[in-house]
């Protein structure tokens, strides 16, 4: 069950305890503490400045001067099917000219976004076979989905889309976020981005219309590359 309960945080570290594998993804250098550091080390102005950069980038009414009212770390979103919510890396709700603006940010470093829609299929469970319905008649995606895209995306943009009816928001967003220099796995990404028919740009967000009554936008951006270094930050 996703927990609705939530204690600040004091420094980056206290996110660790909120991960699913707390031992296992929790190494300097990896996308879940890289991710915390950034984050933490924007406390003061809200968003880090790639995702004030890239939010900006759309020119969207939506997207108008937006402010950071809260950024929730591996914030749970339930899915039919399976018996396990969508866990976002970050989940920030910020205001704008328009209202609400829901983010789902998905925080990468070398690591791929795991398994595609054929492994998916492949585990031959029922569970599965009903989220990935779900999922594309939440997107509104052509069936049946590419073998070769990627389900962490397509949940992800899910979660931010559910979030965004629940807070009666004015858009959804789902960001990569990634630290790595050469943008690995990027081309996943545009992948993804060519179910909607949007060619994306690496900093700029790209509308793709509205799914379930919400303007959706999706975008990659840059992180500060200290963030990944061992030493503290």
């Amino acid at each position: 069950m996703a927990k609705r309960i939530l204690i600040p945080s004091r420094t980056y570290a206290d996110w660790q305890r909120l991960l699913a594998k707390p031992d296992r993804h929790w190494k300097a250098g990896y996308s879940a503490m890289t991710l915390a550091r950034a984050w933490e080390a924007a406390e003061a102005q809200g968003f880090p400045p790639e995702v004030a950069s890239i939010l900006a980038s759309a020119a969207a009414p939506e997207l108008m001067s937006l402010s950071l009212l809260v950024a929730m770390p591996e914030y749970q979103v339930a899915l039919p099917g399976g018996d396990r919510a969508s866990q976002t890396d970050v989940l920030a709700i910020a205001r704008g000219n328009a209202g609400l603006v829901c983010v789902a940010v998905e925080g990468k470093v070398d690591e791929a976004f795991g398994p595609t829609v054929a492994q998916k299929h492949a585990e031959m469970s029922q569970g599965v076979e009903e989220r990935l319905q779900f999922l594309s008649e939440c997107l509104e995606l052509p069936t049946p989905i590419p073998d070769r895209t990627r389900y962490q995306l397509l949940h992800r943009t899910a979660s931010a889309l559910l979030v965004a009816e629940q807070f009666y928001a004015s858009a959804a967003v789902m960001l990569v976020q990634s630290f790595s220099p050469t943008n690995k796995w990027f081309e996943d990404f545009e992948a993804f981005a060519a179910l909607f028919e949007v060619q994306p740009k690496v900093g700029e967000l790209a509308a793709v219309g509205e799914r379930r009554n919400i303007p959706l936008f999706i975008g990659w951006c840059r992180g500060n590359q200290r963030f990944r270094e061992e030493s503290e930050v």
